[in-house]
């Protein structure tokens, strides 16, 4: 496959705040902003408890400075590294896909930012604790969208667009320095014995094949979802050089196939157990980070190891993690 290119969001400022739908209220002390759902939702101007469902909200809020009321998990009992473990300094409130919302309601937020697809379902209920704005955070061409407008929500318009405008310097940098004749077919999935794997243009996976990654499962459909259940016969057919697996717990269904073990990934010992920013990658630390490990794991020779505490602690303001 030809090196993925794709055409990203490339004006900010106003044009971001245009695209969020966003507008401020004659008395200056609220802003309208249109979220993923398509719903007009009026947030406190500079907000200053935020809750984030999904670590999205975590990781804009942390890049910013702030530090957010209250937080959702992946997994429980794991504070994720390239947050700094900086959650568990936050109210936890359930899992991404199960917030409980009377911990929720606890923490007292002025602005609830979630994960659209977990909770489109108590949307109203949400809306009843505090302003409520959903992104769908899947694709990366959302990711440039949805930083810059958390950013403007937050009162830091210009911090967002110099964190869009870095990554992209970041991509097109790694991207140039990628050997030009080596295109690893690779995969990113969640185990289990029928593993989920993501879609080119889900973010992760945008940015390994942005460095020159062969994606077998490929682009999404029109109007598809961003992954696709991929059995362990048609994985063998597409045999990847790199997996890249979430890493969420002892359970691995998928290494007892006996499959498993004739992957060209699987031989050569290149499949990577990665952290959370490998699934909720559209803030501005997690593509960050993943675009290095990326880069060292497809061309170890070429970019070195990636220590995930020591890049996010560069993108955290000191006063945060102390």
């Amino acid at each position: 496959m030809a090196r993925y290119a794709r055409t990203f969001f490339s004006a900010l400022g106003l044009s971001a705040l245009l695209m969020a739908g966003a507008t401020y209220a004659d008395d200056d002390k609220k802003v309208s902003i249109v979220d993923d759902r398509g719903v007009t939702v009026e947030v406190p101007a500079q907000p200053k408890r935020i809750a984030s469902i999904s670590y999205f909200a975590d990781d804009v809020a942390l890049a910013l400075g702030i530090k957010p009321v209250a937080s959702t998990y992946m997994t429980a009992g794991h504070e994720p590294d390239f947050l700094l473990g900086l959650t568990s300094g936050i109210k936890q409130i359930g899992q991404r896909a199960k917030p409980n919302l009377e911990l929720l309601s606890e923490a007292k937020p002025d602005l609830i930012i979630a994960i659209r697809r977990y909770t489109v379902g108590n949307a109203a209920q949400l809306q009843n604790i505090a302003p409520y704005v959903a992104y769908n955070m899947e694709l990366l061409e959302e990711s440039y969208s949805e930083t810059a407008a958390l950013s403007m929500l937050l009162g830091k318009t210009e911090r967002g667009e110099q964190l869009n405008a870095d990554f992209r310097k970041h991509l097109a940098e790694y991207a140039g320095k990628a050997p030009k004749d080596v295109n690893p077919r690779f995969l990113i999935m969640w185990g289990g014995a029928t593993p989920f794997a993501f879609h080119t243009e889900n973010t992760s996976a945008s940015i390994v094949a942005a460095i020159g990654g062969d994606n077998i499962p490929g682009p999404k459909s029109p109007g598809g979802e961003f992954g696709i259940d991929l059995s362990l016969e048609t994985m063998l057919e597409k045999d990847p050089e790199v997996i890249f697996i979430y890493d969420s717990g002892p359970d691995r269904p998928h290494e007892s196939n006996p499959i498993w073990s004739q992957l060209s990934a699987v031989k050569n010992n290149r499949v990577f157990y990665v952290g959370d920013q490998w699934v909720e990658t559209n803030g501005p630390i997690a593509r960050e980070i993943v675009l290095r490990e990326a880069a060292h794991y497809l061309y170890p020779d070429t970019f070195p190891a990636v220590d995930v505490k020591a890049e996010a602690a560069k993108l955290i303001p000191a006063e945060l993690q102390n």
